[in-house]
């Protein structure tokens, strides 16, 4: 029994890694009151992301799907993960970029980065 699920654990590792990541990245958005740290969270939360359609990617015996003479039959990896992957990664190194410049800009017009004394100061006001 405990040797099926160490082998069953084994053989999809990088879905394993996938979920722990997330659930890191989800508490660090949910949990954190630091707005950089919430950035970081997502960032987490997006590699796990990354990492998760990736990993549908794989077959096994697969090769890179490139060009080969007429006749000879290959097993291909399916490049469509990896195309739309590589635009999320620009995406969210935007994203990224937008969320300090905001960051860096609500310290300069209030002076404070955790949410809960954000929400004060802004009552103040």
């Amino acid at each position: 029994m405990i040797e099926s699920f160490i082998e069953l654990f084994f053989a999809r590792y990088n879905y394993w890694m996938a979920i722990i990541l997330m659930l890191i990245g989800l508490y660090a958005l949910i949990a954190k009151q630091n707005l950089v740290k919430k950035i970081i969270g997502l960032n987490i939360f997006q590699t796990a992301i990354f990492l998760f359609y990736i990993s549908f990617a794989e077959v096994k015996g697969g090769t890179a799907p490139i060009y080969l003479p007429q006749g000879i039959d290959a097993l291909y990896v399916n490049p469509l993960p990896h195309v739309l992957i590589l635009t999320a990664i620009v995406v969210g190194v935007s994203v990224t970029a937008v969320a300090l410049s905001l960051i860096v800009r609500i310290y300069e017009e209030y002076g404070v980065i955790d949410e809960d004394e954000l929400m004060q100061a802004v009552r103040r006001r």
